[in-house]
């Protein structure tokens, strides 16, 4: 099959939803499949280059993806024609993929992470107004037909029913997890632990994003709490610093300051994927305070390494966590602080581990465009 994704982002650009259809991707391209990426160029890449077999054309959108939606329209039209599926994800991305297989009669299918209609004020720091443009933009994207949704979650699945999607057009694929990465035989700790100077603390780890979703100033909130009951504790915040989150990023050194948490608080600049599990094998547990999440790879690879993590009780979390873990409500630093001190008591609901094979995903993908390409003839 030739198979044609349009995507906002796509590497080099890090996140969930790269890693996702990298591994994706290439896992069709593994499968014996003709794979091409049309994507939004960043700076520095090239504007077409080929990797691990993925063909990527890279448009140019000076930096905004928000433009991308309407400047890749002539790429995407031109190797629609050529195309046996055209898949894309929301939401910048599903305006061009949508108008390329509307005219040239080909299969469309629309890659759902999580649904945020009426919730763009909460889950953002945007102001009012542009709150209503992103709720009217995203209910435009859900107004256009799709042959297929696919979901990633029974969640999101359930977030796109809510808003008048039948069932019966969605499936639920669970992303995959790199256990070869993520696993913790592979790793030591000890050499991480004392560059950090942290040989005699209690270590409880996030890693993200600081935007507002991320939950990130709840968990900053709890730091005294914690502190009080474990004087040794430190929290190492793994956090970017991207420009788009400045503002965010600003306000969470602001509030590390108003509460006088600088001893106990370590925040660090964001490291490379690959070194990422080094940091998750150092903690003595792992923090995920999400508003909500679409799949949740930080609760996922940190069960994957072993780590028991506090997480929040919403959306897909609960689907996703295995091992030693607490489910705490979102939004309560209180709730946060106790599952932090209860997993240092080792007081944690165990689970047996949940496996997220991407072998088991590329297949499923492939089961649902085989589907319907034979529909189709």
């Amino acid at each position: 099959m030739k198979i044609l994704f349009v995507l906002e982002n796509y590497l080099p650009h890090i996140g969930g939803l790269e890693i996702m259809f990298k591994n994706l991707t290439e896992g069709l391209v593994s499968s014996g499949h003709n794979v091409t990426v049309v994507t939004h160029k960043i700076k520095g890449t090239e504007s077409f280059e080929i990797i691990n077999g993925v063909k990527i054309h890279r448009v140019n959108s000076f930096q905004s993806r928000y433009l991308f939606t309407f400047f890749s329209i002539p790429k995407v039209m031109k190797l629609s024609k050529s195309s046996d599926i055209i898949h894309a994800t929301t939401f910048n991305a599903a305006f061009p993929a949508w108008l390329a297989s509307t005219m040239s009669k080909k299969i469309a299918v629309l890659s759902v992470l999580e649904v945020w209609v009426g919730k763009w004020r909460i889950f953002t720091d945007m102001g009012l107004f542009n709150s209503i443009i992103h709720d009217f933009l995203e209910r435009s994207i859900y107004l256009l037909k799709f042959d297929k949704y696919i979901c990633i979650s029974k969640s999101t699945q359930n977030q796109l029913v809510n808003i008048g999607i039948e069932k019966s057009k969605s499936s639920v694929i669970y992303c995959g997890i790199d256990y070869a990465l993520w696993n913790p035989r592979k790793y030591s700790s000890v050499k991480l632990i004392k560059k950090l100077n942290l040989q005699n603390n209690y270590i409880y780890l996030f890693y993200g994003r600081p935007g507002i979703s991320k939950g990130l100033q709840y968990l900053i909130q709890a730091v005294p709490k914690i502190h009080k009951e474990i004087p040794n504790s430190k929290l190492i915040a793994i956090v970017s610093r991207d420009k788009s989150y400045r503002k965010l990023y600003d306000s969470i050194i602001k509030m590390v300051k108003e509460l006088c948490v600088e001893d106990y608080v370590k925040i660090i600049n964001p490291v490379q994927y690959l070194e990422l599990p080094k940091y998750i094998k150092a903690a003595d547990c792992v923090v995920v305070p999400s508003l909500t999440e679409g799949f949740g790879f930080t609760a996922a690879e940190s069960c994957a390494m072993n780590v028991p993590i506090v997480a929040s009780n919403v959306s897909s979390i609960p689907e996703v966590v295995s091992g030693r873990y607490i489910l705490v409500n979102p939004r309560s630093s209180e709730e946060i602080a106790d599952g932090v001190i209860s997993c240092y008591k080792k007081k944690y609901l165990i689970a047996h581990p949940k496996k997220f094979s991407w072998d088991s995903s590329v297949k499923s993908y492939l089961k649902i465009y085989e589907g319907l390409v034979n529909e189709n003839t």
